[in-house]
C-alpha cells in the first residue's frame, strides 16, 4: 500500500494500474470525472465497490447503495477513510 500512496505524488497513475485502483488514484487527486469514467462501465465487483465509494463521497447515497449491491457489499457505515484503506488493501491484495 505504501507504493500506491507514494504514487499519489506522481503526475499520472502508473499505466499498469487496474481500473479500480486508477479510479482511486484520480479520486485522490480530486478528478472525480476521470475516476467515474474508469469504473462506470467495468463489470467487476471491485469496480462497483469503487464506484459506490465515489458516489458516497459525493453524497449521492441512492447511487452509492445501488453500486454497493452490484459489488455484493453491504452499504458502508464506517468512515470514508476506513473504507478507502479497506478498498486499497483489498485491491492491492488481489495483485500481490
Amino acid at each position: 500500500m505504501a507504493d500506491f500512496k507514494a504514487s499519489l505524488s506522481d503526475a499520472a497513475p502508473a499505466p499498469d494500474l487496474e481500473p479500480p485502483l486508477a479510479a482511486l488514484w484520480w479520486a485522490a487527486k480530486g478528478n472525480w470525472d476521470a475516476a467515474h469514467k474508469l469504473v462506470q462501465d467495468e463489470k467487476t465487483a471491485s469496480s462497483a465497490w469503487v464506484h459506490a465509494y465515489l458516489h458516497r463521497v459525493e453524497g449521492d447515497l441512492g447511487n452509492a447503495g445501488y453500486w454497493y449491491r452490484q459489488a455484493g457489499k453491504p452499504v458502508a457505515t464506517g468512515s470514508l477513510e476506513t473504507e478507502w484503506e479497506q478498498m486499497v488493501s483489498a485491491l492491492l491484495g488481489d495483485h500481490v
